[in-house]
């Protein structure tokens, strides 16, 4: 078995899925505006695990997601193959990056912000 849809909660699905796919440089898998429906995937692998941005105001994931976001808790972590270079690429597209979260102590480090609410962790592939 393996993993082939995960989600992420977001407040507005279509702002999210220009987000992902425009400044975080995932492929759009399945976009319907009229269902807020979006799901991107990694561009360097399309067809593996794909990402449902999923809905959350008026429910209980909206709760979870400011929780999370208050606490300062990644709700996903992400590969690269060059940390250096993606993350000078998040910061030109004007994605906030967080280094007050930097803590090697704690295992958490390159800590960025989505855009729709999220924290997101990413780190260099071995």
């Amino acid at each position: 078995m393996k993993i082939s849809l995960v989600s992420i909660p977001v407040q507005d699905p279509l702002k999210a899925h220009e987000i992902y796919t425009s400044k975080l440089g995932f492929v759009s898998r399945e976009f319907n505006p009229t269902a807020s429906l979006a799901i991107v995937a990694s561009k360097e692998d399309p067809t593996a695990t794909a990402i449902l941005l999923e809905p959350c105001s008026g429910n209980f994931a909206e709760d979870y997601q400011r929780s999370a976001f208050d606490a300062n808790l990644p709700i996903m972590g992400f590969s690269t193959k060059n940390i250096n270079t993606e993350l000078e690429r998040l910061k030109s597209e004007g994605i906030k990056l967080r280094p007050d979260l930097d803590k090697p102590e704690w295992g958490i480090e390159n800590v960025f912000e989505d855009g729709c609410g999220n924290l997101l962790m990413i780190e260099e592939a071995q």
